[in-house]
């Protein structure tokens, strides 16, 4: 069974997952693994992540009859791939690894631009929000999410996903000159979690909620006491723990 490790630029594909008639980086991935090794099988994402999502760090499991070398794998499969999707790092792993069902925890990163004009450099990877952020304020709200909660006030309206129980183990923000990062690890993610939660924080440095009602918003388990959705294209998945 191979591990390959990659990152790439979500902008260009409608998230990981395959589909019918939409681009994505699944199948530029699957068709790339067909183009080296000829018949793979078991062939795993470790996340869906969503149209416009990016990812400094994702992982693919799979297995194939052909032997490769780990370092033979990373040069071939780049060789297949386009210049938005690169392979780092692979290896060997046991026969019943699973890229998505052996993780431990993911954490995804958002970005926020806080410049008074708009750069052109950041606006595919950071929400441009012109304004200043209580840095302190904001990770206070950000801590009221750790721990076990039922999420689903943070989940996209119509969400099948019946199981909204979630642990978040850490978060934390950073500010470097004028981009703001905003970090959560947790066991698992709803759909379009991250994104509302980051919402929701915004609202409460717009001085919309307070940090009492973030706990009402969890306790309420409703949509529509939560947030907005933040643009896709300013979050990223930041790293995937294996424990190993």
């Amino acid at each position: 069974m191979y591990l390959i490790r990659l990152c790439y630029d979500g902008t260009a594909y409608s998230g990981y997952q395959r589909q019918k008639n939409s681009r994505t980086v699944g199948q530029e991935l699957l068709s790339a693994a067909e183009a080296v090794f000829g018949e793979v099988k078991r062939f795993a994402g470790c996340s869906r992540t969503d149209s416009g999502v990016h990812a400094y760090d994702y992982a693919v499991s799979f297995s194939a009859a052909k032997p490769l070398s780990p370092d033979t794998v990373v040069r071939a499969m780049n060789a297949n791939l386009p210049e938005d999707i690169s392979v780092y790092s692979c290896r060997i792993v046991p026969d019943d690894f699973h890229a998505r069902y052996s993780v431990i925890s993911k954490e995804y990163v958002y970005n926020i631009y806080t410049g008074e004009v708009r750069s052109p450099f950041y606006g595919k990877y950071s929400l441009f929000y012109p304004r200043d952020i209580d840095i302190l304020l904001v990770d206070k709200g950000l801590k009221k999410f750790e721990g076990r909660h039922d999420f689903r006030s943070f989940m996209a309206s119509g969400s099948k996903i019946t199981d909204t129980v979630r642990t978040v183990f850490s978060s934390h923000v950073e500010k470097d000159g004028e981009m703001v990062r905003i970090y959560i690890e947790a066991d698992g993610f709803l759909y379009n979690m991250v994104r509302i939660i980051i919402g929701t924080l915004l609202g409460l440095n717009e001085n919309k909620i307070s940090l009492d009602d973030i706990d009402k918003i969890i306790e309420k388990k409703d949509r529509k006491f939560a947030g907005r959705t933040v643009p896709a294209y300013g979050l990223f998945l930041n790293r995937v723990n294996y424990g190993q």
